[in-house]
């Protein structure tokens, strides 16, 4: 069993999104002739403020998720983006199935394992595991049980896409995510909120600050 943190790539950001952003939105108001080397972020800031928020979607960004099935389920919801996704259905885990650690495990080091023993010994040397709770190893062991089911259906010649059926939403999926800035900051909108699942929390405030840094203009994070 291998268990590994959620990330996220950013595989796609335009470049000179905002100067790029400006000529189209003045399209709508035919002001092109007021275009300076400084024009374009005060103009889409502006855009933004005004909830002109057709302009935005002439931009778009590629993210690739290292998540959970569990948070993939909810990120595909959102139904203005295009997603390419690891399949269940054709690939196979005989090999070793691979899981996320949660954020409520978030003391658990990625790594490979073959017993919750090996995890007790570790966390006990280490000073960590008295304060861990006994329900991370009910998990953890859960896991272990799951992945060697999976190899005994996969043996007896079950295949892939019948043997799934008993791995869990902590699975391990990547997902590649493109959509356009004004769905962008929908999604974050939603997932970095307080109400949001603490797994997608996880992963969305991160990037969102990301996308903060790398266009401002559209994606500042405001102080509460």
């Amino acid at each position: 069993m291998r268990l590994v943190k959620p990330s996220f790539a950013i595989e796609f950001f335009p470049k000179d999104v905002c100067v790029d952003l400006e000529l189209i939105g003045r399209t709508c108001y035919k002001s092109e002739n007021v275009v300076t080397g400084k024009s374009a972020g005060p103009f889409v800031r502006k855009l933004v403020r005004m909830g002109h928020w057709s302009v935005i979607e002439h931009a778009t960004a590629t993210v690739k998720f290292v998540v959970d099935r569990g948070v993939s389920h909810e990120l595909v919801r959102h139904r203005l983006a295009s997603y390419s996704q690891e399949s269940t259905r054709y690939c196979d885990y005989k090999g070793g199935v691979c899981f996320v650690i949660p954020t409520w495990c978030s003391w658990i080091e990625e790594g490979v394992y073959g017993h919750v023993s090996e995890l007790r010994k570790m966390y006990s040397r280490s000073g960590g595991g008295g304060t861990c709770e006994e329900s991370v190893f009910i998990w953890l062991d859960l896991l272990l049980r799951i992945e060697e089911g999976y190899r005994s259906l996969r043996s007896l010649k079950i295949s892939p896409q019948t043997a799934r059926g008993i791995l869990p939403n902590s699975l391990k999926t990547e997902i590649v995510m493109t959509a356009n800035f004004r769905e962008w900051f929908h999604v974050f909108n939603l997932r970095c909120s307080m109400a949001a699942h603490p797994q997608m929390r996880e992963i969305m405030i991160p990037l969102r600050e990301e996308f903060s840094r790398r266009c401002p203009e559209v994606f500042e994070v405001k102080d509460s």
